[in-house]
């Protein structure tokens, strides 16, 4: 879904480079996306994460990890991460250096993402400040914090997801399906 979110609101995309250390599942996400992309979109499956993510506009991590999967050494300036996997106390996908190199680390919720965010980890290990937390998505999204002000900035977003969002979403999308007459047939295999 992260990917899809982006190609809408980003069509000038070219290329798409994936990585995941199960080949079926890669496999099958290069499928799930040739299903819903327009043709001339690049796709590349990488042997690793490096290769994945050197030279990249964007990254997304959405991995279960309790380690850094992404180093600093490897991004540019620049570069923007969609962090959603680590959703738990413990869980890590990037370096702490590329926090520390951060010009803003927007998270969806201040006190979720402190337990159990990206920052979690290097937050408990006194590498960054809660002073390096940049704001709330929905700060930004509201217009009273600037989002991205020029292209060398390195940003990362961290979702540890909120109910109230699901919820929201949830509602939108019922909404929808009512105006569509979706919904009215149910198939049950027992």
């Amino acid at each position: 879904m992260q990917f899809l979110g982006i190609t809408r609101v980003i069509q000038s995309i070219r290329e798409i480079r994936v990585f995941d250390i199960r080949p079926e599942a890669m496999k099958a996400f290069i499928q799930f996306i040739e299903a819903h992309v327009a043709a001339g979109l690049s796709l590349v499956s990488t042997s690793s994460v490096k290769e994945a993510v050197e030279g990249a506009d964007i990254i997304i991590t959405t991995t279960p990890s309790r380690k850094p999967v992404v180093m600093s050494e490897w991004i540019s300036d620049g570069v923007h991460f969609n962090c959603i996997g680590a959703d738990a106390p413990g869980k890590q996908e990037l370096d702490p250096m590329i926090l520390k190199r951060a010009s803003k680390i927007v998270v969806d919720d201040v006190e979720q993402a402190i337990h159990s965010g990206e920052i979690n980890v290097p937050l408990s290990e006194g590498i960054i400040g809660a002073s390096s937390i940049y704001g709330e998505l929905g700060e930004i999204i509201a217009g009273m914090k600037k989002g991205r002000e020029n292209d060398s900035e390195i940003t990362i977003f961290s979702s540890t997801g909120l109910a109230i969002q699901d919820a929201a979403v949830a509602n939108i999308v019922y909404e929808n399906a009512l105006k569509r007459g979706a919904g009215t047939r149910i198939r049950l295999v027992i």
